[in-house]
């Protein structure tokens, strides 16, 4: 792996010409020392001073291997990279008329996509005359939005785009790994009427 991005970056060793400087390593407290005691301690330990907080007063060096330190921040570039790339946008395409067995099933399906760290973006089509049910296609997206408010957050309200309304829900914080499920809490049951059939 090359490191090249990050070379040049950090003053080293003897490129570092304060009077002294904070020390922090892995095995070490962090101790203010001359920057003369500390590339002698670099030295015994058989690693490198690297500057690692210029502006501090005094500066903070780390007691590292550099090219082990390099190959840690290009690690840590490539994990916040990752990161950002692996937010998909997953559809959820509804009806205006569409059936609560049918809302059921999506709901569990957007669910899933937002404790996985996914965004969902929920959207009513109307096909020819159904344009004439779009307040009912708001309500459909916002009660979807509403029913998600424990696992997402709503980017806006419901928007118009030719035959297409589209809501944006962004996972919460802290999603992206499965949560364990948790068992159903037994509700108390009261004795219901029997309901007639209708």
């Amino acid at each position: 792996m090359k490191n090249e991005n990050f070379k040049g970056q950090h003053r080293i060793n003897e490129q570092i010409h304060v009077r002294e400087v904070r020390v922090v390593g892995d095995d070490i407290e962090s101790v203010v020392m001359s920057t003369r005691d500390a590339l002698k301690l670099a030295e015994e330990k058989g690693v490198d001073l690297v500057e690692i907080s210029p502006t501090a007063q005094p500066p903070v060096c780390r007691l590292i291997d550099y090219s082990k330190f390099l190959y840690q921040l290009k690690k840590k570039a490539k994990e916040q990279k990752a990161k950002q790339v692996k937010m998909e946008v997953k559809e959820i395409r509804f009806g205006p008329q569409t059936d609560e067995h049918d809302y059921n099933f999506k709901l569990k399906h957007a669910i899933g996509f937002l404790e996985d760290g996914d965004k969902v973006k929920a959207y009513v089509f109307f096909k020819g005359r159904s344009i004439l049910f779009k307040e009912q296609g708001e309500v459909l997206l916002l009660r979807f939005a509403n029913d998600l408010e424990e696992y997402g957050r709503v980017e806006g309200m419901p928007t118009l785009e030719g035959k297409r309304m589209t809501i944006f829900v962004a996972p919460k914080k802290g999603a992206g790994a499965k949560k364990p499920a948790k068992p159903a809490e037994p509700k108390p049951q009261k004795p219901a009427a029997p309901k007639a059939e209708e």
